[in-house]
């Protein structure tokens, strides 16, 4: 099951399959992916944070016992399924913040990656143990991880399936903090974001995404490109004003 709770303009979305912890079974990840999309497309929603239901799992990977019994192609097919979730955490145009709470391994250290940032219990632990299965991971771990991590730091993570503590996981990288509780240190954040310019935010994602894939040069260009496009929006109008002001921007995210 899959929870949605809104809190003004922040929404917390729970994956809630303690007796598995929170494992993700071909109906909890369809649920997952269509509620994401419905949040990448609500203009009222403008951070998003996912966690795990409970204090032992945020996703302890996917339905293993129903993987086992997969074809090739309905396994490509479960494969897009994980890979659509992990896209529209990346690229859904406001900030995901993942709350790991417990056990990321597998497909949810996958889900933790696609999103902009991953805050840790200090119980969390993370890794891509699919080796010890005989298969890769699946839902974008060859990439996000060497994106994230390092190359080097990668491949010693997905080759080896060794599972982090949240400090490791701090220390090379894979989160951008350990605090406890770990939802409360996502949510201070997220109301932080809620209040700055939705169209900036919603830019510097865009590039950003784009910062280690593509030409340099031409990344370097959209940037400049776009700053200066930015001039024309209220946002960047009230916040030029405030700063000189001296008193808060009012952002209306256009």
């Amino acid at each position: 099951m899959i929870r949605v709770e809104l809190e003004e303009a922040v929404a917390l979305v729970t994956i809630d399959r303690q007796e598995a912890m929170n494992a993700l079974d071909v109906g909890t990840l369809t649920d997952l992916r269509g509620r994401l999309s419905e949040l990448a497309a609500d203009e009222s929603v403008r951070v998003v944070i996912l966690t795990g239901a409970g204090e032992k799992a945020f996703v302890a990977g996917a339905d293993i016992k129903y993987m086992s019994n997969l074809d090739v192609e309905a396994a490509k097919a479960w494969g897009a399924l994980g890979h659509e979730a992990g896209r529209l955490l990346e690229t859904m145009p406001k900030p995901t913040i993942a709350a790991i709470n417990g056990f990321a391994l597998g497909g949810g250290c996958e889900l933790a990656l696609a999103c902009d940032i991953r805050y840790a219990a200090s119980t969390a632990k993370l890794g891509q143990p699919e080796v010890n299965l005989g298969i890769i991971p699946g839902w974008g771990g060859t990439q996000r991880l060497a994106r994230v991590c390092g190359l080097g730091i990668a491949r010693e993570l997905i080759f080896t399936g060794r599972i982090v503590g949240a400090d490791e996981a701090l220390r090379i990288g894979l989160v951008n903090a350990v605090h406890d509780p770990v939802l409360d240190k996502a949510h201070e954040t997220a109301t932080l974001l809620a209040a700055k310019s939705t169209v900036a935010l919603r830019t510097m994602k865009e590039l950003a995404n784009r910062a280690l894939g593509g030409d340099h040069e031409e990344n370097l260009a959209a940037e400049g490109k776009t700053f200066g496009e930015l001039f024309s929006t209220k946002d960047a109008k009230e916040g030029l004003a405030a700063f000189v002001e001296k008193r808060e921007p009012k952002f209306v995210g256009h």
